[in-house]
């Protein structure tokens, strides 16, 4: 078949069309902006545009689907030239739905958790033999591909983002998968672009929740997902979990299950309830508990979740795709209880719409109390690009309520105080969604472990 893709760039975008191409079909596609890694893994498999922009040529009547991105905006001209011309278009939640239509479909939603805990469970079915496709937000360590679609596999994971799908469907892209098994990991607001007021947020997940046909996977410790699932009693199978017992050895997490214990590659309590949701999803998967641990053992994480970018010296350096509040207060809180006694150096980028909306920030007070060290990065750039009014260094110190916190925003300034801090056996933890403005965090690493 022939495959256009409108915003190819995209993360999951660009993952779709590399895993059509593989799979033998003609991949087309447009971007305005396309940057690594997609850049180079569409060039490397020969499917990157010639040139940035937006074709309505490349749009033809032998085009037999049309993938759109969020990227993309509702009077694109190549969406236009594909309407006129009477193409088949889809979201790309509306294309994995369609190929996953005859599979069991498990959908991980939450507002927190959702990438790490759909990456366990691919881990751990890979692991244990099982053929699935699959969904998820982030690079995984053992698959090449953010997406995999195949003809035979009677399983597809998929990692559900409220978020909206499509610049012409504002529906949550979770809701167009129909799961048999649905799990939602915790409710924390976030999206307020989109969700404005917080009961709109949580009605998208009571949505969610109420479209699983065989099971709902709840964490009963977060009271607003309790809530929901007490309100399908009698509807659904309900399957609740909570954070495991483990300890801490040797900045090691280790795990303790039917009288037996796992030391893991993973640590941090939001990480450890996560392994509970994931276990769930395996057994209903037909994974044994013991099959489970010995396959967790040696997961390492999904990229930018508490990953750690150096492999040794006296300094370790994490970066996080923490973003939102419960993220960032989650993560920071991770990184000291792994290692109290070290000094932990905590850096968040406000990059998303809601970090840089001065109504929204105060929603962060006390997110990174457990930091020695607090610095905040700041782009009036990208307030800009979000049409948001600037925020004075004072006020984000005043929201986030943290005594000696910094404010920083010029990247070349930030790499040089964190050069230069006098590091001796501490952690450094970089927080973003997107990239402190092209600082390199692998040379920074680098330089801070030579000291």
């Amino acid at each position: 078949m022939n495959y256009h893709f409108i915003a190819v760039g995209g993360a999951v975008m660009h993952n779709l069309a590399l895993a059509l191409h593989a799979k033998g079909h003609t991949v087309t596609g447009s971007d305005d902006e396309i940057f690594d890694p997609a850049q180079s893994r569409l060039r490397a498999a020969g499917i990157l545009p010639d040139a940035e922009g937006w074709f309505p040529q490349k749009l033809t009547p032998e085009i037999n689907a049309v993938i759109v991105g969020m990227h993309a905006r509702a009077d694109n001209p190549e969406l236009v030239r594909a309407r006129q011309l009477d193409l088949k278009v889809y979201s790309f939640p509306e294309y994995l739905y369609e190929h996953a239509r005859n599979k069991k479909r498990v959908v991980i939603g939450g507002s927190h958790g959702k990438t790490t805990i759909t990456a366990m469970v691919m881990h751990v079915l890979k692991y244990c033999g099982c053929d699935f496709d699959y969904l998820v937000g982030a690079q995984v360590q053992g698959f090449e591909v953010m997406v995999r679609i195949s003809d035979e596999a009677p399983v597809m994971i998929y990692e559900g983002d409220e978020y909206l799908t499509a610049p012409f469907d504002p529906r949550p892209k979770f809701h167009l998968y129909h799961p048999h098994i649905a799990l939602i990991s915790g409710i924390a607001w976030d999206h307020i672009n989109v969700f404005p007021d917080f009961e709109e947020y949580v009605e998208q997940f009571r949505i969610f929740a109420g479209q699983a046909s065989d099971a709902l996977i709840y964490n009963q410790e977060d009271p607003l997902v309790l809530d929901i699932a007490m309100e399908l009693e009698k509807k659904v199978l309900l399957i609740p979990y909570e954070t495991p017992h483990y300890t801490l050895l040797n900045e090691k997490a280790v795990v303790t299950f039917g009288g037996r214990t796992a030391s893991l590659q993973i640590f941090g309590r939001h990480n450890m309830v996560n392994l509970s949701g994931a276990l769930e999803v395996c057994k209903e998967l037909g994974i044994s508990e013991q099959s489970f641990y010995k396959a967790i053992q040696n997961f390492g994480g999904a990229q930018r979740r508490l990953e750690r970018i150096n492999n040794n010296g006296p300094v370790t350096v994490y970066r996080d795709f923490a973003h939102s509040p419960s993220k960032l207060k989650a993560t920071v809180s991770a990184a000291k209880e792994l290692a109290p006694s070290r000094r932990l150096v905590a850096c968040f980028e406000l990059h998303t719409y809601s970090s840089l909306n001065p109504d929204f920030l105060p929603h962060y007070k006390g997110t990174m109390d457990e930091a020695d060290i607090a610095v905040i990065y700041y782009s009036p750039h990208a307030a800009a690009l979000k049409r948001l009014p600037p925020i004075a260094s004072a006020d984000i110190i005043r929201a986030f309520n943290k005594p000696g916190m910094l404010v920083f925003s010029d990247p070349d300034h930030l790499k040089e105080y964190l050069q230069y801090l006098n590091w001796t056996s501490d952690q450094l933890l970089m927080m973003s969604s997107g990239n402190f403005d092209g600082l390199d965090l692998a040379q920074l690493a680098m330089i801070i472990g030579e000291q």
